[in-house]
């Protein structure tokens, strides 16, 4: 007589077969769901893009907009009639040739400055062994937790003690250098290799030639990030130059928006000229210096 075990079914033994199908579908989900992924991020970004490039956009509207219409009930996304008015206007009651020449000048002295102090300083920090240099270093980040405008007044005694107040030095000393620059460079230094440095003393290179023939070619994407940064800074500056610079043949493009602005008979679209004419090299210098200004962060360590 059979017993009730041998009556019961084998189990079924899965094989390769049946489990490509499972791995198969599971790749197939996987695959779906990052493609949604990529899709919301996509979405995600077009919308922030659009959000900030809008303040640039209606400026580009405004600017180009007949006198007044920005003063109609009626909203408009599209000028009703493309004029060079507003700019004719500008360049005709105002020097801003002038502001233009005096914001490139110091602009160019800032950075030339500022970008020579902080890769100096950054690799002193990075490379260089003395007593306290970390103390040091630790100060000068501390100074970026310090508002500008509460050392204004001291600035502006030592400016003057210097006999170069009202004139263009008087903006470019006191910006030669930046905390921010100094650590983004000891950052950038730091990630060197040090068998490149070593290789160079063992052949007998001394500091400075190290710095100046092995280390600044390395540098290239550490340079495009300090000068842009310092470029936009010093370019956007308007608080220390408007108290450093009293001579109206001497202001910046910042200091105569401000000037503009003053006016008894406010025009919008005049304003909004002069601040496209004041935005258009900062929008191409960094659309300009974009992968560089990236890979310097990058390499940096700073995320």
């Amino acid at each position: 007589m059979t017993s009730a075990n041998n009556l019961a079914p084998a189990p079924a033994v899965a094989t390769s077969g049946d489990r490509a199908p499972r791995k198969k579908s599971r790749n197939s989900a996987a695959m779906i769901g990052g493609r949604k992924g990529i899709v919301w991020r996509s979405a995600i970004a077009v919308v922030v893009a659009v959000i900030m490039a809008f303040p640039l956009y209606w400026m580009v509207v405004v600017a180009f907009s007949p006198r007044g219409e920005v003063f109609e009930p009626t909203l408009r996304f599209w000028p009703s009639a493309w004029t060079t008015e507003n700019f004719q206007r500008v360049f005709e009651l105002y020097p801003v040739a002038t502001w233009f020449g005096n914001s490139v000048v110091i602009g160019l002295f800032v950075t030339f400055f500022t970008v020579i102090v902080n890769l100096l300083a950054g690799y002193a920090f990075a490379r260089l062994r003395f007593r306290g240099r970390n103390v040091l270093f630790l100060l000068t980040l501390a100074t970026m937790m310090i508002p500008i405008q509460a050392i204004m007044v001291a600035q502006f005694r030592l400016v003057s003690g210097l006999g170069i107040y009202g004139s263009y030095w008087g903006v470019i000393l006191p910006g030669a250098a930046a905390a921010f620059g100094i650590f983004l460079a000891r950052q950038f230094f730091i990630g060197i290799p040090d068998e490149i440095v070593e290789a160079a003393k063992i052949d007998g290179a001394g500091q400075i030639r190290i710095f100046l023939q092995v280390v600044l070619p390395l540098s290239k994407p550490l340079i495009a990030v300090l000068i842009l940064l310092t470029l936009m800074g010093s370019w956007n500056d308007f608080a220390w130059p408007l108290i450093a610079l009293s001579d109206n043949q001497l202001f910046t493009l910042p200091i105569g928006l401000l000037y503009l602005q003053n006016q008894t008979a406010p025009n919008y679209n005049a304003t909004m000229a002069l601040a496209l004419i004041s935005v258009i090299p900062v929008v191409v210098l960094f659309l300009s210096f974009q992968r560089y200004f990236v890979q310097g962060f990058a390499r940096s360590g700073i995320r």
